[in-house]
């Protein structure tokens, strides 16, 4: 049986299993149509020209996962951001662990989705903001119809978070090949401010595919600052789809640090429905073998007096494949934009391979909008300078490589995330850049 028919077929045993929900139940019935309609996407789309998904679909998943494993802190804690103190959501093969996790506090709502989707206090929220943005498609309805589990975080108005939240998805392999659809909401409220982390990681050397979905709501004057960590295993692949929603002068950043996994898919999208707000999405990979990561980005300028500021660097290396979709959409309306984009890529072997299509669609006319694409390999002039000032070839390519991505990081304001990101990059390059002792 087809993965699709798989899954519509399983659709009616987990709606058994969930309690009667009128609005809930709609949503997912409907939500469940949508895909058998729209099914996966293929490269007849022209979003997904250049990443194909049927080497990840032919695989025979099983979608309800059995009791987790037996996993302790000491089997995680290297994934973990541990060097300061934060809220912990962790999920196990798609259950929430309770005693993996840590969640008290007192000024903010950091539950779980299937607790904000059948308590009433959360009621309001969830009919208010639950799958209000997230375009159609075969992967997000996917998601609707089966969502359950994951993050639900609510940072109440004139509040802010005390300490970053992380959101950690693990994936033990109970079953031979599994399939994961964690479901996150995020409303920040006015004036309110949330740093949050997020990963998605594999344990085992069976097939993982993860289909993730997140909404973020930035009202007025609200701040997001959103990192996420992709460094899976080569069994693992992982389609992330996030959807935000900001309101006026709100300021929302993305950070994603793509450096291992199968097949990394990013969908990111920006709504701006307001004015004076702020938007900033930027991303580092550097990836081997014949591993793929595909970004597409998507900003859409709605109301005057906005920015948006795009920035991925790639390194490619062996017979990987880098794609990189990003768009810029300037309404009529949307006077006195300025939106920049920049997409830089390092070839570091010659079957390495890279397909850039920065785009600007841009219908008012007082704008200061630009785009640009780079793709090349290093200097070997500079990269002999730095050999004959004694720094043997691989360190002063490591160093070259390094520096060539270092301006996204100028940016992280988490100072422990900034520190883990170098060690990747260090690992990564196979070079010591003294990171070991910061």
């Amino acid at each position: 049986m087809e993965l699709k028919d798989k899954l519509i077929s399983s659709f009616l045993a987990f709606e058994e299993g969930l309690e009667p929900d009128k609005g809930m139940d709609s949503i997912r019935n409907e939500a469940i149509r949508e895909f058998e309609n729209l099914g996966f996407p293929n490269r007849k789309d022209e979003n997904w020209k250049y990443t194909s998904l049927n080497a990840i679909l032919k695989h025979d998943y099983t979608i309800f996962p059995k009791k987790e494993d037996a996993i302790e802190y000491r089997d995680i804690k290297k994934y973990l951001i541990h060097d300061i103190d934060t809220y912990d959501l962790v999920f196990i093969d798609g259950i929430f662990s309770s005693h993996l996790s840590q969640t008290t506090h007192d000024k903010i709502d950091v539950c779980l989705m299937s607790s904000a989707l059948t308590q009433d206090k959360y009621r309001p929220v969830i009919d208010n903001y639950f799958n209000k943005i997230a375009p159609k498609s075969g992967l997000n309805s996917l998601n609707t119809a089966f969502a359950r589990e994951g993050a639900f975080i609510h940072i109440h108005k004139n509040k802010q978070a005390d300490k970053p939240i992380q959101i950690i998805n693990f994936a033990t392999g109970n079953e031979s090949s599994l399939l994961l659809q964690p479901r996150n909401l995020v409303v920040v409220e006015e004036n309110s401010h949330v740093q949050i982390i997020e990963r998605h990681q594999s344990l085992t050397e069976h097939p993982v595919l993860t289909n993730s979905l997140t909404e973020i709501y930035a009202d007025r004057r609200a701040m997001v600052d959103y990192y996420k960590i992709q460094n899976d295993k080569g069994s693992a692949s992982l389609i992330d789809n996030t959807f935000i929603d900001q309101k006026d002068e709100s300021n929302v950043s993305v950070h994603t640090f793509s450096f291992g996994g199968k097949l990394t898919r990013n969908n990111l999208n920006f709504y701006q429905n307001g004015e004076r707000i702020d938007s900033t999405m930027k991303g580092v990979t550097i990836i081997e073998g014949k591993q793929h990561v595909d970004h597409n980005t998507l900003v859409h300028h709605i109301e005057p007096n906005c920015e948006s500021h795009q920035d991925y660097k790639g390194i490619f290396g062996d017979s990987s494949t880098g794609v990189f979709n990003g768009k810029v959409l300037v309404e009529k309306e949307a006077q006195k934009t300025n939106a920049y984009q920049s997409n830089n890529n390092i070839l570091a072997d010659d079957k390495a391979t890279i397909n850039s299509k920065p785009q600007l669609e841009i219908f008012a006319d007082d704008v200061a909008c630009s785009h640009g694409c780079t793709i090349g390999q290093l200097d070997e002039e500079a990269l002999f300078y730095l050999q004959s000032r004694g720094i043997p070839r691989k360190e002063a390519r490591g160093l070259m490589l390094y520096a060539f991505a270092n301006n996204v990081l100028e940016s992280v304001k988490i100072p422990e995330v900034k520190k883990r990101i170098n060690k990747l990059i260090a690992s990564k390059l196979e070079v010591d850049l003294g990171f070991n002792n910061l």
